[in-house]
């Protein structure tokens, strides 16, 4: 038998994550990505709990270690740099009961591209224009490549999926508005403590700076929106000003931080939304990753939600010959996960709302979480399911 044709929209994560898992099943797959090359640096991600076993069984857990980012911890700052209290990323871990592994998106998304380039066909520089499915498989036109036919399309195209809209509608049904927008962008700046994650804060503002290695950093700024903002996500010069003008009265090292931001070949800016939808497929189409259930970046789930759901699409694809039948499978074992990570965002710790907010949130890091920790019984990530047809180190 032909092997099946499977697009997917999207090099990020999702996308090469699930390519991988079907190219070993006997898929025949192509990746389509908008960007014309892969997207470098970017916020850190955290790979944790039932990640970890995903990655472990793709082989690549040691070359997501040696690029890990080494991240102490978190420190928060009042306005005059003096040190309010700080919580190390052990006591994160004992937290989220899992070992965590902080990687820049960037490098995830190099990693998984390198895993796969071999056994797929990747075009960047094209995306979709047009999705027409029938009971046998979908034509997929291209905005610059000429029309081709699958037997199924996968949606691993973010938060603002192009899959999604062509095939469920517009974005705005299924997007959830949480009040926060952030930015991100690489630099290199001598703020905080190295290997610390320095965090300071006005009210409903938060600027804040990971110092690595010399040449390496990360800022991340994040602010409230009482209502959503019109703006162009693909306008970056629009999104700098935006950031500018939220954060133009703010001390510290912030002027400096937007500087930086300013000058960096990387900024991102978008809203800490997440996304709904009733069903993640419809015909021969499904999405996966933030296109069918993003968390909000502020859940720090994103990577989690991504290897898991690309793992278990790909398996349970592998395992039924009817798609129907594999896409209810694969809902039914990854929506328990997303609502609980949906459930649960950390605005509260990283961008209190008032300065009585900001003076709890360090009594409670202070003295509260030490006990709340001693407390905690030791837990281990659930166990995933092992399909047949997926390979296991």
């Amino acid at each position: 038998m032909p092997k099946a044709k499977v697009l997917i929209v999207g090099a990020s994560i999702a996308g090469p994550a699930t390519a991988f898992w079907l190219t070993r099943a006997g898929f025949e797959v192509t990746i389509v990505e908008q960007a014309p090359e892969l997207r470098r640096g970017g916020n850190g991600v955290d790979v944790r709990s039932e990640a970890l076993a995903v990655v472990e069984r793709m082989g690549l857990s040691r070359a997501i270690k040696e690029r890990a980012l080494v991240n102490q911890g978190m420190r928060f700052v009042d306005r005059d740099d003096q040190q309010c209290v700080r919580i190390a990323a052990a006591d994160v871990e004992r937290l989220v009961g899992s070992e965590d592994i902080e990687i820049t998106r960037g490098d995830l998304a190099r990693l998984l591209y390198a895993a796969t380039e071999s056994d797929v066909e990747y075009i960047f520089g094209d995306t979709v224009s047009e999705l027409q499915q029938d009971d046998i498989g979908v034509t997929v036109a291209f905005t610059h490549r000429p029309p081709q036919r699958f037997d199924f399309v996968i949606g691993a195209d973010g938060m603002h999926s192009g899959v999604r809209r062509l095939t469920f509608g517009p974005e705005n049904a299924f997007r959830i508005f949480k009040h926060h927008y952030y930015a991100v962008a690489s630099a290199d700046l001598r703020v905080g403590e190295q290997h610390w994650t320095t965090f300071y804060n006005e009210p409903g503002k938060s600027a804040a700076v990971y110092r690595g290695e010399p040449g390496h950093g990360l800022i991340n700024f994040i602010f409230h929106s009482v209502n959503p903002i019109d703006y162009d996500y693909r306008d970056v010069d629009a999104q700098r000003r935006l950031l500018r003008n939220a954060f133009c009265d703010l001390g510290w090292h912030v002027p400096a931080l937007l500087d930086a931001a300013d000058a960096a070949p990387d900024f991102y800016f978008d809203a800490l939304d997440q996304i709904k939808l009733p069903s993640w497929s419809m015909g021969r189409v499904v999405l996966v990753g933030d296109a069918a259930y993003c968390a909000s970046p502020a859940s720090g789930a994103g990577a989690l939600l991504a290897l898991t759901g690309a793992y278990r699409l790909a398996g349970e694809l592998s395992s039924h010959a009817a798609p129907q039948q594999a896409f209810a499978r694969y809902e039914a074992a990854q929506r328990p996960l997303v609502a609980s990570k949906q459930a649960h965002l950390f605005t509260y710790i990283t961008v209190p709302r008032t300065r009585f907010g900001i003076a709890a949130r360090n009594l409670f890091l202070s003295t509260s979480l030490p006990r709340t920790l001693a407390r905690l019984p030791s837990r281990k990530p659930k166990d995933l399911y092992n399909y047949r047809s997926a390979p296991s180190e």
